[in-house]
């Protein structure tokens, strides 16, 4: 979660941490000419949302309920390390109604379209699968890189027809197809339109995120073992200053010792 430094009631700002690296959104988008997310650090991003998200549901003594979770509101600090924020719509799901089929009856739906439940924005009923839904959705950008509007039925014919691997955003060049096909159906599951239908977030949905970010952290070491540079072993290391640790190698090479 994003740490809160203060409020302003007279504006009805609050002040959070800076988040260097700015929204999920914004990265997926490349705005302001970022460089693309790796499909390393993407799978470990979403092992964080799923981590945070788990740590909401499971408040004591009553569940949190984000009810807005989409990329824009997912912050990365500077070591790309993501964070939910933008808990305003969150609600509290009394303990009664959680114990049992965790769902609540709202007055009116909230949130942004494409990304709500829409058992909940039919019926007002709302439980912590609303937020498993917005979760998928969030998810199949985190691959594509596209816009939510229609998401599901183009990646869910792409897989059917084979041609999935074209939906992968294309400004990645080294995507696992097995581990994102994977990453994908999961996805689709979590963004079924019924919420029973929804697979458990703790149970399901987490084991598979963890598992994907280990299989993502070891393919980085791999990496960073065939490097030859001592300072790219870092896991940490940047992908812009390993480009400025090459330039310097080459000009250092480039340079004749004075006699």
């Amino acid at each position: 979660m994003v740490l809160l430094l203060g409020a302003c009631p007279e504006y009805g700002c609050l002040v959070y941490e800076f988040m260097a690296n700015g929204s999920l959104e914004d990265r997926l988008f490349c705005r302001g000419n970022s460089p693309p997310l790796s499909w390393q650090l993407r799978f470990r991003i979403a092992a964080e949302i799923g981590t945070g998200l788990l740590f909401l549901h499971q408040t004591k003594p009553e569940p949190l309920v984000h009810r807005d979770l989409k990329p824009a509101n997912i912050l990365l600090d500077r070591n790309f390390v993501s964070k939910i924020s933008d808990v305003g719509l969150a609600r509290l799901v009394p303990p009664s109604v959680a114990d049992n089929v965790t769902q609540y009856r709202m007055t009116s739906t909230a949130g942004t379209f494409c990304y709500i439940d829409p058992e909940y924005q039919q019926t007002g009923m709302l439980g912590i699968k609303s937020d498993i839904y917005s979760l998928g959705i969030m998810f199949l950008q985190v691959l594509t890189a596209k816009p939510a509007m229609g998401l599901t039925h183009h990646v869910d014919r792409a897989l059917e027809k084979g041609t999935f691997a074209q939906m992968l955003d294309p400004a990645v060049p080294d995507w696992p197809i097995e581990e994102a096909t994977l990453f994908a159906k999961l996805s689709l599951k979590c963004a079924e339109l019924r919420r029973k239908d929804r697979p458990d977030l703790g149970k399901v949905v987490l084991p598979e995120l963890k598992r994907m970010r280990a299989f993502a952290e070891e393919s980085m070491h791999h990496h960073s073992l065939s490097s030859t540079s001592p300072v790219a072993r870092s896991p940490k290391f940047s992908q812009v200053s390993m480009q400025l640790v090459s330039s310097l190698e080459l000009i250092l090479h480039e340079i004749k010792p004075l006699d």
